[in-house]
């Protein structure tokens, strides 16, 4: 006759109650907070720069990379989808990069300095270190404008001391073949050149595996 083992049945119940733990994934975490040219948009999900960033890592460094990014998201929708992120994955990098939408929609950017400085600082209050990409936009909105745009990211890259990339599509916005029909969004073999670009201000930051 078989007698059930009460220890065995309390060790598997114990097993089962522990086992998130004991098979989460340890390694710290990246986390990307941007918009379609960092969501993948126009291409498959695994050309994208992120998926190759993840792909680089592999070998040498201890990390997981959290893509958060949202197509179409401004500064303000990344602001008030920041806490939440941060509490969940508790990243030791993020890397920013929003603003592009506001600033072809014409947003005050006043605003949009404010919303970037919001996250720049609750992400260092929680931690992380923060990767700001910078972006350039088209003269739609004068020459004045244009400028001004680029010049909000150096000056929180400044303000902050924060790890820098000046123009995250330095080499591929005036490439026609490396940009999708629409003329905003590069193409799947551009993005080897974005995590190019983004490596640049990375690379400094991560810690290698033992």
């Amino acid at each position: 006759m078989f007698v059930a083992n009460p220890f065995r049945s309390l060790a598997l119940v114990m097993l089962l109650a522990f086992s998130p733990l004991l098979f989460a994934d340890e390694r710290a975490r990246i986390l990307v907070l941007g918009d379609s040219l960092s969501a993948g948009y126009g291409i498959e999900l695994e050309e994208s720069w992120v998926s190759l960033l993840a792909e680089r890592l592999a070998d040498d460094y201890a990390y997981q990379v959290i893509n958060a990014s949202v197509s179409g998201e401004t500064s303000g929708g990344g602001l008030a989808r920041l806490p939440a992120l941060l509490k969940e994955h508790q990243p030791a990098l993020l890397i920013l990069e929003l603003g592009g939408n506001d600033g072809l929609r014409g947003h005050p950017l006043n605003i949009m300095q404010q919303q970037l400085e919001s996250i720049i600082q609750q992400s260092q209050n929680a931690g992380a270190e923060v990767l700001l990409l910078g972006m350039q936009i088209p003269p739609n909105y004068g020459q004045r404008y244009t400028e001004r745009f680029h010049q909000v990211y150096t000056q929180l890259a400044k303000q902050y001391e924060l790890a820098y990339v000046p123009f995250f599509l330095e080499g591929i916005a005036i490439n026609r073949d490396l940009m999708q029909r629409d003329g905003i969004h590069p193409t799947a073999e551009a993005q080897s050149v974005m995590l190019d670009n983004v490596w640049v201000g990375l690379e400094p930051l991560l810690k290698k595996e033992n």
